[in-house]
């Protein structure tokens, strides 16, 4: 058995696998030959399995173009008929034992229905999958609930008692430091363990301006009628479409359905830019975000599991 990146001549092999393998596997084919010319995917992104000539597994990961190394695992593909757990685990261990040392510890997305447990399918697909991220040191388990608004559903009131303002780079970088305190969401908790505070906030506010698709000219604080500055939104984008990107109330004025007020003016701004749909995630626990998408008018449709390194 060897471990190898792909190569052009594996396109048939790869493209066949996609196809006929699309249970739970973020990759489609037209997703595929997409960001394989974007290069959101890439030859060196992707490692197979091959015994004596012929490939018995395929690893494909996601990762922004302007990045040296991939983000996340979008698909695990096996060929046979045995158990694919050890497998998977040689082969997502042969990838990270690869990653340099400064590199931003990897994911694994898992994309999938709201009832996904009652469906013996998807969890026969799953559970090797978490087996073999697991075993390579993914051990960390967060379920994020994913939410959608569509034009339908209707607008949210937007606020009366804030005022939204722009704000300059360095602005937002002290404002998620602060956010960062307290917060509930388990992704800036691992970033805040891993780098700092400081640091945690100068890589947000890169990653929304590179990575994502928004405008940065969308982003806004939002201040009370005392001018009190209370929190702020970041609408965005990325390849699906329109997201909201990221808010936040600062500690010291939560609890007063500010989330509501925010929330509302990321919905309204991304509408007027004509969105047809606005997606967002937020973690399974973080049951106050969850609730103020709902009394915004967003239906939660689907689930992303998420398993990473645990928190240092």
């Amino acid at each position: 058995m060897s471990i190898r990146n792909t190569v052009e001549a594996d396109l048939g092999t790869i493209r066949t696998l996609i196809e006929q393998q699309p249970t739970v596997n973020t990759v489609t084919l037209e997703r595929y030959n997409e960001y394989l010319e974007i290069g959101y995917y890439r030859h060196d992104w992707s490692w197979v399995v091959e015994e004596d000539g012929a490939i018995q597994a395929l690893v494909i990961w996601w990762g922004s173009f302007d990045q040296d190394q991939p983000y996340s695992i979008d698909g695990l593909y096996f060929v046979g008929d045995g158990d694919p757990v050890p497998t998977w685990t040689a082969l997502i261990k042969h990838v990270l034992q690869a990653r340099p040392a400064e590199a931003e510890q990897p994911e694994y997305h898992l994309f999938l229905a709201g009832d996904w447990e009652s469906d013996p399918a998807v969890v026969a697909a799953v559970e090797p999958r978490m087996q073999a991220a697991a075993a390579a040191g993914l051990t960390a388990v967060t379920d994020r609930l994913r939410y959608e608004w569509e034009p339908s559903y209707g607008l949210p009131p937007r606020s009366t008692r804030l005022h939204f303002e722009p704000a300059d780079d360095e602005a937002f970088v002290k404002m998620f430091m602060r956010i960062s305190e307290g917060s509930l969401d388990a992704a800036t908790a691992r970033d805040v363990a891993r780098l700092g505070a400081e640091a945690a906030a100068r890589e947000e506010v890169e990653a929304y301006q590179t990575i994502l698709k928004g405008d940065r000219g969308w982003w806004r604080f939002g201040y009370d009628a005392e001018g009190k500055l209370i929190g702020f939104g970041i609408p965005s984008a990325n390849n699906g479409g329109p997201v909201v990107g990221y808010l936040g109330v600062l500690p010291e004025h939560r609890g007063h359905g500010y989330i509501d007020d925010l929330l509302a003016e990321i919905t309204h701004q991304l509408a007027e830019t004509g969105a047809e749909r606005i997606r967002a995630d937020t973690d399974f626990g973080n049951v106050p975000m969850a609730k103020a998408f709902e009394r915004g008018g967003y239906r939660n449709f689907a689930v992303r599991r998420v398993l990473s390194f645990p928190q240092a």
